[in-house]
């Protein structure tokens, strides 16, 4: 019982940190790469649709990413798309082809991504606390139903508590490669 609370807590904070790595990638550096361009969809006949099934997106150079849309009559749709988004960036058209130029981050730009990189990481902690309070409050929930002992809700606690800490410091980490990121360039 104690091991699945345990491994149920450590796949829901697995996810917190892919979910971290998923918001990390809509914050720019200067670098052109694909995952820029996950959360933006294109209406596709009448639904929207994610641009990665609409297009194919690829890196021309360092600073640009070329979008080719499988469907020619979808060029307009992706350019208005990629303008709404608020990732600041200004497609070109070349008949088919549309060209997605990363402007240079200035040291006031690049704050502010820090900062909102910063906002995503500490989201992500209190997640991963959120799920280390479930599931204490579900050792102590067995412990009052005379299902485990005192001290096998005490040691469940401390296993729980020792994944939350392992889990933050990946957050950690992968702030700290974040704002490297957005600091080089």
């Amino acid at each position: 019982m104690i091991d699945d609370i345990k491994k149920d807590a450590e796949t829901r904070m697995s996810r917190s940190i892919e979910a971290l790595g998923h918001n990390f990638n809509k914050i720019r550096t200067g670098r052109a790469h694909p995952s820029l361009l996950d959360g933006i969809t294109v209406n596709y006949y009448g639904s929207d649709t994610p641009l990665s099934q609409a297009a194919n997106v690829s890196v021309l150079d360092a600073r640009t990413l070329s979008i080719s849309a499988w469907d020619r009559s979808l060029v307009p749709e992706i350019e208005k798309a990629i303008m709404k988004s608020d990732l600041g960036l200004n497609p070109s058209t070349t008949g088919e082809l549309i060209r997605i130029p990363m402007p240079m981050l200035t040291e006031e730009t690049r704050k502010g991504f820090i900062k909102t990189a910063r906002g995503e990481a500490e989201q992500a902690r209190v997640s991963i606390r959120n799920i280390r309070r479930d599931a204490i409050s579900e050792l102590k929930n067995l412990q009052k139903e005379k299902e485990i002992s005192e001290d096998e809700e005490r040691k469940g606690g401390d296993e729980v508590q020792k994944i939350t800490d392992k889990f933050i410091a990946k957050v950690d980490a992968a702030l700290a490669d974040k704002e490297k990121d957005l600091m080089e360039i």
